[in-house]
């Protein structure tokens, strides 16, 4: 007869999520955010606290900000481990529903164990409490069901022995990576179960790395020997399958040039010759040239999403797409030759195919010309007083960045500045853009930082997304995790503003502070604001100051908030033209079809035919 162990369901849950291991030994879940309430703290909350010495308990200030700040851990992790997050019922498990949606859209793995109301439905309803009019089975957990890989409700103890490794398996998955919701009921929490022993053996998860298809990988094969100028996409599979050295070794045998996704962006160091930048809307001159006269494109790990392939304009309409994929999904869009398989496994196996293939020689002088182009665009203003641009401050950031530096952005005006032009090593660029979350920045940050202790953490962050969400600030103090953060204020959604005015030809309304209907305008003191938490803040005037304050962050183990006035006006990747043409792509954003106003009607007829070139092909 099996020995038996009797815990209450959160005990056991805890128990056996600590014994889940990588194959190298550390624990795949690294500890769980918390924050407690009625639903979790009496079971969740006392399950952790019996297991505090191996498996720690980490306390947030919002529940989807927490969870920020487990999903940049995982992603900084490449998805060889993660963090669990616990919320109370009610707003607290809605609260998660943006997180679970980042998680779910940039395939990164989250356990999202959310509190629900009683499974015997004694107290109903109780504080807080969903009801359903027409269905007894639904609570505010059911708000995580899209956007969870996988959704369980624990109403019996017992469901854990079939639940948690179910919940395992998809974390843990390459193809079906995402958040993993157990909507844990409150009592079932706290009752006890004759648990089997070897439940909580210590177990070890592997990472599999799917083979290609023999015909598929044949088919593609033959495909790149017929292409004259095939350009590569790498997108964030690249980095997830560690295939980063594989693909620079591709690419330089078979002298195919790289670009960029936001997610695939420092798979290989901007200084590798193969290189040519971001791809798509905020695209480089030379990276959108070469993508638009290719004839066959590749992409590697990428979901094609808009932003990359310009709303599906930017590609020849003569050109053969290629998706490597690890999920069947991804790697069929836009009827691309589907090649599933891990992006690293993929790459070799293609180049073993392809073993004296060369592409046409790339045009390295459009690159060289690009680089200058950043090069000024970057550059140190002469005059210190004046506000400077988004790129002068990426600039004076770049100078005071080394190899061991990492930027991070989610949201607004700095990831389409910063993917067109910060130039980092391998490894040192993370961006949110999957979901574009505004909040998600200094949380991210923190996870980062968690993830990568040696790392040095660069936030890049906009006054608007820093208002919606900066209260990890303090978090992140009272664990001396250092990072820092600079704060770009533009006074109002500049970013948004930029799209309204010259996007779409409409009307500054709503956006900028000047812009919205308010009696005051405001005078925020970033500065003070971020002290009150606890962070060194200071507020520079220039990029000279900025630079020597981002130096000057490296001796603090707190975070450094660092505050400059920006102009809202000028930015890269809407049509400005620089030394090396224009650059950055279409991007489909709907405009009236009806308006007033002549200036709108005209910029209609401009969408029409612009939206005419789109391929029609899913």
């Amino acid at each position: 007869m099996s020995k038996t162990i009797r815990l209450t369901a959160a005990q056991a849950m805890i128990k056996w999520l600590s014994v889940q291991m990588t194959s190298e030994g550390e624990r795949y879940i690294d500890g769980m955010w918390a924050i407690f309430g009625h639903g979790n703290v009496a079971g969740i909350g006392e399950a952790l606290h019996a297991y505090r010495d191996v498996f720690p308990t980490w306390r947030g200030q919002n529940e989807q900000t927490m969870g920020h700040a487990a999903i940049a851990y995982a992603k900084a992790k490449k998805r060889t481990r993660a963090m669990a997050l616990t919320s109370s019922i009610g707003p607290g498990s809605t609260n998660l529903v943006t997180t679970a949606a980042l998680a779910h859209v940039n395939r990164l793995p989250v356990l999202i164990v959310a509190s629900d109301v009683f499974a015997n439905r004694r107290p109903d309803p109780v504080l807080q409490q969903i009801e359903d009019f027409d269905d007894g089975t639904v609570s505010a957990n059911d708000c995580l069901r899209p956007v969870s890989r996988y959704f369980d409700r624990i109403t019996r103890p017992e469901q854990l022995l079939t639940a948690l490794p179910r919940a395992m398996r998809v974390l843990t998955d390459p193809a079906n990576c995402g958040p993993v919701t157990l909507s844990f009921c409150q009592d079932v929490q706290t009752e006890a179960y004759d648990y089997p022993e070897a439940f909580f053996d210590q177990k070890s998860w592997r990472i599999r790395r799917p083979e290609p298809d023999a015909d598929e990988l044949s088919h593609v094969a033959n495909l790149i020997k017929l292409a004259k100028n095939p350009v590569i996409i790498a997108g964030g599979g690249v980095i997830y399958a560690q295939a980063e050295e594989t693909l620079a070794a591709f690419s330089v045998k078979h002298n195919i040039p790289v670009t960029e996704t936001q997610a695939g962006k420092s798979a290989l160091a901007q200084s590798h010759p193969m290189n040519f930048g971001a791809s798509g809307v905020d695209g480089s001159a030379a990276a959108n040239a070469a993508l638009t006269e290719a004839d066959l494109v590749i992409g590697v790990g990428t979901r094609l999403q808009d932003f990359t392939t310009g709303s599906r304009t930017l590609f020849n309409e003569n050109a053969t797409l290629v998706s490597i994929n690890i999920h069947g999904y991804d790697a069929a869009k836009h009827a691309s030759e589907s090649l599933v398989a891990d992006a690293k496994i993929a790459l070799e196996k293609l180049s073993q195919a392809i073993p004296d293939y060369k592409a046409q020689a790339p045009n390295l002088d459009a690159r060289a010309d690009w680089l200058r182009a950043v090069d000024v665009y970057c550059a140190r203003p002469e005059d210190q007083a004046a506000k400077p641009t988004d790129g002068q401050v990426i600039g004076a950031v770049q100078r005071a960045s080394n190899d061991k530096t990492v930027v991070m952005c989610a949201a607004g005006t700095m990831p389409g500045a910063l993917k067109l032009l910060w130039q980092p090593a391998q490894g040192g660029y993370h961006m949110e853009y999957g979901f574009s979350c505004m909040g998600y920045e200094i949380a991210g940050a923190m996870g980062i930082k968690l993830a990568t202790p040696d790392r040095e953490v660069i936030c890049f962050i906009g006054d608007g997304s820093y208002m919606m969400a900066n209260s990890e600030l303090a978090t992140a103090v009272m664990r001396n995790i250092r990072f820092t953060v600079v704060l770009t204020d533009n006074a109002g959604y500049g970013c948004i503003n930029r799209l309204q005015t010259l996007g779409c030809s409409g009307e500054p309304f709503n956006n900028m502070y000047v812009d919205c209907n308010i009696e005051t305008q405001p005078n925020i003191d970033y500065v003070a604001h971020a002290a009150s938490m606890g962070a060194h803040a200071i507020k520079v005037s220039g990029t000279d100051m900025l630079e020597a304050e981002v130096k000057a962050a490296r001796s603090r183990n707190i975070p450094t908030v660092i505050v400059i006035d920006t102009t809202a006006k000028d930015f890269p990747g809407t049509g400005i033209e620089t030394t090396a043409g224009p650059h950055g792509f279409f991007w489909d954003v709907a405009v009236p079809e009806v308006s007033e106003r002549q200036e709108q009607r005209e910029r209609y007829l401009l969408y029409l035919d612009q939206i005419a070139r789109q391929s029609r092909v899913n």
